[in-house]
């Protein structure tokens, strides 16, 4: 037994059970027996071991040197910019002020996606010093990652390998600067059966996006013999480009093996119109929704399916409602949703979207019937369908035409026109205050185009006027910050004051909101810097264009 062993042996033992041997504690100088203290000999002796162990230690071979680093043939961001950035990523981790009082100051880390944002628009590269930076950001907010990868660029893929904690940026991609495209089929191929999963799903994506036809005809190549998880994520990349081409193969989908993939298929085919399941389904909901004349009045009659025939199940219906849900309030739904939307114009007598949706309805089924007509707008992208069942602006939420739930009714406003849109929601902001509207601005294009920005300053203040504290408001605020156009911030310098308290008003309210309306100020002329920083390259340039 070597030295160091006997020293293992005694310290795992004990000194008393087993002193160490005079060998293993003799180049200390010091023994048990001479010092009568056999832990701290023994100590000693693992120390000097240790020692020896280590400047003894041969140096391993040397690892194979990484391949040099791809070029990123993206312009480098501004000097400015660049400081900007390394400002942004320091400030990612500070942590939040004590009192939970945010202070003046902007908030840098909400604006990081939105530099991101702008610099991947302008076709900046990130410098190749803020590209640790950068994946460690990426890899702490699962929201920051599409951007920050697009400006990572080549060269963050490159990083990524050489660092598990960045293993992430390499999910979804091919691992190098480009994936073979249609012009390159002998590549397409070998990466399809040979590539890892992540990377066959971007080569799908990327050549959905550039060749719909080519990237199902490469999922029909291999279709039968893929897992049942894998079909459903390639079965979710048809989705962009939809057409009817595709239905022939979402067809034969309805018949796999996978309730979720048949699920999905049925999903797709229900958002073509003229796909044979969408007439399937148009037919089963007329033969269950119709339109009763009867004493000269004219109402809608709902007659839910009594069973959920083999043939609704393969075209996607799920038999097993949700705990609390009757089962054929629960079948309709699912038909009248799947069903296409010009069907119902003519079951009505011609009648226009809008006229459809005010008619009564029998039997309490109209919220049920309405819900699924606005689960079929949203998922068939019918404007005028969304309008109809969004109804004026003006009326009460619960009174509504369509459905007084807010979630829903964001959705409904994601199919219509972006201007449409913001004025819509700052008709409703005007209405009824911003208490229920912070969902509806959550779909809205940004920066807020007006009058939506007005409506929203209008409303805080209203607000801040009545002396209530703008905690409520906060959500709204953070809003306001990343999303107002910063061309509004000389409007708001008005509202920065300490307004003078109302003996009703709450203790203390006017230093918070004037506090809150300082740093929405801040933000906003922060947000113009850093994009005129951006925008300090394109300006050299077309002067450079314009010099004969």
């Amino acid at each position: 037994m070597d030295a160091w062993e006997e020293l293992v042996t005694s310290a795992l033992l004990g000194t008393d059970r087993r002193p160490p041997a005079s060998s293993a504690t003799a180049r200390t100088g010091r023994t048990a027996a001479a010092d009568g203290d056999a832990p701290v000999a023994l100590l000693d002796a693992a120390a000097v071991h240790t020692v020896r162990r280590r400047a003894g230690l041969r140096p391993g071979p040397a690892a194979p040197a990484p391949a040099p680093a791809p070029e990123d043939p993206r312009r480098p961001l501004p000097e400015a910019a660049r400081h900007r950035l390394a400002r942004l990523l320091a400030d990612r981790a500070a942590p939040a002020p004590s009192g939970g009082r945010r202070g003046a100051a902007p908030d840098l880390a909400e604006l990081l996606p939105q530099w991101l944002a702008a610099a991947n628009e302008r076709g900046f590269a990130a410098p190749a010093s803020s590209l640790p930076a950068l994946l460690d950001a990426a890899r702490a907010r699962t929201d920051l990652r599409p951007q920050a990868l697009a400006l990572a660029g080549p060269r963050g893929l490159w990083l990524a390998r050489l660092n598990p904690e960045w293993k992430f940026a390499l999910r979804g991609t091919s691992g190098s600067a480009a994936l073979p495209g249609a012009r390159n089929p002998r590549e397409v191929a070998k990466l399809w059966s040979e590539g890892l999963f992540a990377e066959r799903v971007a080569l799908l994506g990327a050549l959905r996006a550039e060749n719909p036809a080519a990237a199902l005809s490469l999922l029909a190549s291999t279709w039968q013999a893929e897992r049942a998880e894998d079909r459903l994520m390639f079965l979710d990349s048809l989705r962009a480009g939809l057409s009817g081409a595709d239905e022939e193969f979402l067809e034969a989908a309805l018949s796999d093996r996978s309730r979720n993939v048949r699920s999905t298929a049925a999903e797709l085919l229900s958002a073509l119109p003229e796909s044979a399941l969408a007439g399937r389904m148009a037919r089963r909901a007329a033969s269950c929704v119709s339109l009763d004349r009867t004493e000269g009045a004219e109402t809608i009659v709902v007659e839910a399916p009594h069973e959920c025939d083999d043939g609704m199940r393969r075209d996607g219906l799920a038999p097993t409602p949700p705990t609390g849900r009757g089962e054929r309030s629960w079948w309709l739904g699912q038909l009248v949703e799947a069903a296409p939307l010009a069907c119902w114009p003519a079951r009505f007598g011609g009648r226009l979207p809008e006229e459809i949706v005010a008619l009564p309805v029998t039997d309490d089924w109209r919220n049920e019937l309405h819900a699924a007509w606005c689960r079929a707008a949203v998922r068939q992208r019918d404007a005028a369908w969304s309008r109809a069942l969004l109804g004026p602006p003006s009326a009460p939420p619960a009174t509504g035409p369509g459905t007084s739930s807010l979630a829903e009714r964001a959705q409904l406003l994601s199919t219509l026109p972006e201007e449409e849109r913001a004025r819509w929601v700052a008709s409703f902001i005007a209405a009824h205050g911003l208490s229920e509207a912070f969902q509806l601005l959550g779909v809205c294009e940004v920066p807020w185009a007006e009058p939506l920005g007005g409506a929203v300053v209008d409303a805080l203040d209203i607000a801040r006027e009545a002396g209530s504290y703008p905690w409520s408001f906060s959500g709204v605020m953070g809003l306001a910050e990343r999303c107002l156009s910063p061309a509004a911030a000389p409007q708001l310098d008005s509202l920065t004051a300490l307004p003078n308290e109302a003996e009703d008003a709450s203790p203390g309210a006017g230093g918070y909101w004037s506090e809150a309306f300082q740093r929405l100020v801040s933000t906003l002329r922060l947000r113009a810097e850093m994009l005129a920083e951006l925008e300090v390259e394109r300006e050299t340039e077309t002067e450079t264009a314009r010099e004969p």
